[in-house]
């Protein structure tokens, strides 16, 4: 995988140097990087792993949210790493191509932002038997990303609407207070 644990591991320090009250909900990503594992495989169970999501705001500062079909609720656009992703926010980038259609040329970070997530929320995720994956926790790394006009397209396969939402409609209540002062 081109997205290293060493990458990881820096991107995580910046986060708490600029959020450092985030530290307790870490703690599970924190341990896994301490004892070596990898989470950048969406392989890796002994915990969780890592992945990709996109904050979309459009020019009228809403924030776009996707009904993912699988887990039934809405989220932001994002998803798990792939072997071929060459960083962090490109995986988020090529998330937000991939389940809006919204290209990635378009997208602009704020300043400070484009090498520093604006929020990674550890969750948990259920077991999913069909696929033989126990329950484990997501590591979600949250880029922010304005577009303006953008055209959505949603992937059919795991999206069956998206909505255009106020801020305090962010999947948490972390997240909301952060886009305000963006």
């Amino acid at each position: 995988m081109s997205i290293t644990v060493d990458e990881t591991r820096a991107t995580v320090s910046r986060y708490l140097d600029r959020y450092p009250d985030e530290a307790e909900h870490l703690a599970p990503l924190i341990r896994a990087l301490e004892r070596g594992a990898d989470p950048t495989s969406r392989k890796t169970f002994d915990g969780g792993h890592i992945t990709a999501g996109a904050v979309v705001i459009d020019d009228t500062n809403r924030l776009l949210l996707i009904h993912h079909k699988a887990l039934n609720r809405w989220l932001l656009p994002g998803g798990h790493l792939e072997a071929d992703d060459n960083g962090l926010m490109l995986a988020a980038l090529r998330e937000l191509e991939e389940e809006t259609g919204i290209s990635w040329h378009g997208a602009v970070s704020p300043p400070g932002h484009d090498v520093t997530p604006v929020d990674i929320d550890v969750h948990l995720i259920p077991a999913n038997p069909a696929k033989d994956e126990p329950e484990h926790w997501h590591a979600d790394f949250r880029w922010a990303f304005w577009v303006q006009e953008p055209k959505v397209v949603l992937q059919a396969e795991e999206a069956e609407g998206y909505a255009w939402c106020a801020f305090s409609n962010a999947p948490t209540p972390k997240l909301a207070a952060k886009l305000p002062s963006l």
